[in-house]
């Protein structure tokens, strides 16, 4: 009689599987995501995947996937017009020794949403790591959006947790940069989707 198998959680490969070494990745394995035909306001996001303790996860994944600054998807079922043909809106990075990540992106621009209405500006996250049985799934909101106030999914998030889902902007150097820090458990944990 065949038991269950047991649950694993990634083991000690999910480290070396993040690493290039003599393969050029950088198709599906960039962070930055800037094309030379990408209209918008190019941004900056960055921030460290952090654990309950506060401390950085230096062996996380941090995948995103974003409409362009129209507010159009690079995929079959976005059949809108694309006339930045080379944006892709998907990218990765491996957290450093500290947990942090960053993206070299544009900022998106609002898409259709349920019901007819139109969602805020943001970027789907998932993020995966050693130790975890499952990837999350998140979303970064811009805190100099006024459509966030109306955006159908973050109202569903409660009103004391929605600051876990906010990019904070500042400008450095001229160039906007989103800090978006995300915390995997505890205190001030990160919104985490099913999907």
């Amino acid at each position: 009689m065949a038991g269950i198998t047991p649950s694993q959680t990634v083991g000690p490969y999910f480290h070396y599987g993040l690493t290039p070494h003599d393969y050029d990745l950088g198709e599906v394995f960039a962070n930055n995501l800037v094309t030379p035909d990408a209209s918008g306001e190019r941004i900056r996001i960055e921030g460290r995947v952090i654990d309950g303790d506060g401390q950085g996860i230096s062996d996380s994944l941090v995948e995103i996937w974003q409409a362009d600054s129209a507010g159009r998807y690079a995929h079959a079922a976005d059949r809108r017009a694309l006339p930045n043909a080379s944006f892709k809106g998907f990218g990765r990075c491996d957290t450093d020794k500290d947990g942090g990540y960053s993206f070299e992106t544009v900022k998106p621009g609002p898409v259709p949403g349920p019901n007819g209405g139109a969602q805020a500006p943001h970027i789907g996250v998932i993020v995966l790591s050693r130790g975890m049985l499952r990837h999350v799934y998140t979303r970064i909101y811009f805190s100099d959006e006024a459509k966030n106030d109306a955006d159908p999914i973050l109202a569903l998030v409660p009103a004391e947790r929605r600051a876990t889902l906010i990019a904070k902007r500042a400008d450095r150097n001229g160039q906007a940069v989103y800090t978006f820090d995300i915390r995997l458990q505890g205190d001030g944990e990160t919104v985490f989707f099913d999907i």
